[in-house]
């Protein structure tokens, strides 16, 4: 059995930190495993994604975006993400389908339905085993992001932002089986520890296995 677990939360919430110290617990264990990120994950994709993030675009309609990031996203499934699950790997994804159900539809007011149903055909209806949000309030990330300068969507009003962390909490209300929050406003080091146990939780037994051993 492989495993598919993503990553989500406001931008500036930590997620390239953690999931870098995550990356290296899983290769210390000896835990076969892919890293991919969206938009993006294949050389179409990465294109989609500088049209979706390029602060020259800042005019593009909210439609637009979601039938981009879909786009991508299929891409993304049928060339990355799929293959490494058959191949019997732990696939981690930075962002996925709960990103356009909150960015498009909760903050940007397209209807959930039709979100679902455009991600379902683009994924031919893939689900993650498990979902971490990294909870961090958006004043406090944005702080984060301002030092390193910020692409189209990053720089959108705090409103907007606000209306995204709401949205993954909502999920996180809906599916708490499948979706995990975390508070981000915490140490590095206890934030890690919080997602390894979490991402334990949902790695096959022969894995685990292979992590006492070793």
């Amino acid at each position: 059995m492989s495993v598919f677990i993503t990553f989500e939360g406001v931008d500036g919430s930590g997620k390239s930190t953690q999931l870098r110290l995550l990356l290296a617990y899983l290769t210390e264990c000896g835990i076969p495993h892919v890293f991919t990120r969206e938009p993006g994950g294949t050389p179409i994709a990465e294109q989609i994604r500088e049209v979706l993030l390029s602060p020259r675009n800042r005019g593009m309609s909210v439609i637009t975006e979601a039938l981009l990031f879909a786009a991508g996203r299929a891409e993304h499934v049928s060339r990355t993400i799929r293959p490494a699950l058959e191949a019997g790997k732990v696939v981690i994804c930075d962002r996925y389908v709960d990103s356009s159900l909150v960015y498009q539809g909760v903050a940007g007011g397209l209807p959930l339905e039709f979100l679902e149903q455009i991600n379902q055909m683009a994924t031919g209806a893939l689900r993650p085993h498990r979902t971490i949000v990294l909870d961090l309030a958006p004043d406090a990330a944005m702080a984060r992001l301002k030092a390193g300068g910020m692409d189209r969507i990053e720089e959108k009003a705090l409103e907007y932002h606000e209306l995204v962390r709401q949205g993954y909490l909502e999920l996180a209300r809906a599916e708490p089986r499948r979706v995990k929050v975390v508070d981000a406003s915490r140490s590095v080091e206890e934030v890690q520890a919080q997602i390894r146990t979490l991402v334990d939780e949902v790695l096959p037994r022969r894995f685990v296995g292979e992590r006492s051993t070793s």
